[in-house]
């Protein structure tokens, strides 16, 4: 069978995955290049390949040309439409969406041959389910999805920043029992771990083995079915993180993009100063390219208290040390801070914790 040549559109961690993923699993498959609306912050070369603006790129082919060359989508699911709209004004109607399952199990067969990061699919189906409690991060800004999904039984929604005005859009508030809710403008989702960690961790009740905790978003969740809770107790699970994504040239660079220089050396003090074995690593992890995204996870619940008795605290310190500090701006920068956080902290618990992975499913 003859396969067309390939161009991928977009530029960042989904594309970047996915180039990487088909290069290994397809070598055969000649990927052209990355596209992209506009060349922007973008990089001109990514993995070795050249980023192109698809208008510019699209004129330098013939009708036979395009006829011949597929185009994967490979951006966040709520551009997809847009882009397919540009794709076709270009003569390039042969374009497929990677959405975010299917990245995932693109990601999960790359991620089982590099024996990378092992998919919680990996593992046979056990016989003892765990109790589950997932928290949804809601807030009352939030677009309405455009299509209707049912919520598996095990999330549970919770509004983040409810301190912060008088809408409700959950039944459950992070502004309850004790919290930092008014803190959401720069803490995001994590105003609603901080609420698990201080309003069920501690709550008394099933602990141990069979129990587990976690958090995902309005738009996006862990993808999990029946048969993966099966997996938990079973092969004794610590925690199921996102598949990580990929990032150049790695990602303390990455971060940087989003972080003042003023706000990372706070990071780099804090962790210094609270956790100074993890400020050991830091150096090592922050140059190695895969990256914890989106502050979701699951994780069994000593575990999860665990790493919210470790985060919350230099969090908390970073504060103290960013310029402006942190009760004196409203730019969401401690929400970047805690993904960098995930990362390290599982990073360097990754041969003391069995740790899974699942696609984070994006709502559209």
């Amino acid at each position: 069978m003859l396969l067309m040549d390939l161009a991928i559109f977009g530029a960042q961690a989904i594309a970047l995955g996915a180039y990487e993923a088909i290069h290994h699993l397809c070598p055969e498959r000649k990927i052209h290049c990355f596209l992209v609306t506009e060349q922007g912050n973008n990089t001109e070369y990514c993995a070795g390949i050249p980023v192109l603006e698809l208008t510019a790129f699209s004129a330098g082919l013939s009708v036979s040309e395009k006829e011949q060359l597929q185009i994967l989508i490979a951006t966040p699911e709520d551009v997809m439409q847009a882009i397919e709209a540009s794709l076709d004004a270009c003569g390039l109607t042969c374009h497929v969406r990677l959405t975010s399952l299917r990245w995932a199990e693109l990601m999960g067969y790359y991620y089982v041959q590099n024996r990378l990061y092992m998919p919680i699919l990996a593992l046979p189906v056990g016989y003892h389910p765990a109790g589950v409690h997932i928290f949804q991060a809601r807030f009352h800004k939030d677009k309405p999805l455009s299509s209707t999904y049912d919520l598996p039984a095990w999330i549970t929604p919770i509004q983040v920043g409810a301190a912060l005005c008088e809408k409700r859009v959950a039944d459950i508030v992070d502004c309850s029992g004790e919290n930092i809710s008014e803190k959401n403008v720069n803490y995001s989702e994590l105003t609603a771990l901080y609420w698990i960690w201080k309003n069920r961790l501690s709550a008394s009740g099933t602990q141990g083995k069979t129990e587990y905790y976690g958090l995902s978003h309005y738009r996006r969740i862990l993808e999990l079915t029946e048969e993966d809770l099966l997996r938990l107790v079973d092969h004794q699970v610590d925690v199921v993180l996102p598949y990580p994504m990929p990032y150049e040239p790695d990602i303390e660079a990455h971060h940087r993009r989003y972080l003042k220089k003023e706000d990372w050396n706070a990071v780099l003090r804090a962790v210094l100063e609270l956790q100074p074995d993890y400020a050991d690593a830091f150096p090592g992890i922050l140059k190695q390219r895969f990256l914890y995204n989106y502050n979701i996870l699951l994780a069994r619940k000593d575990v999860l208290a665990d790493y919210c008795s470790w985060l919350f605290p230099i969090l908390e310190r970073v504060e103290q040390y960013s310029v402006p500090q942190g009760w004196n701006r409203k730019d969401r920068y401690i929400g970047y801070v805690g993904e960098t956080l995930e990362t390290l902290y599982f990073m360097y618990h990754k041969d003391s914790l069995r740790i899974a992975h699942a696609g984070c499913r994006f709502l559209t």
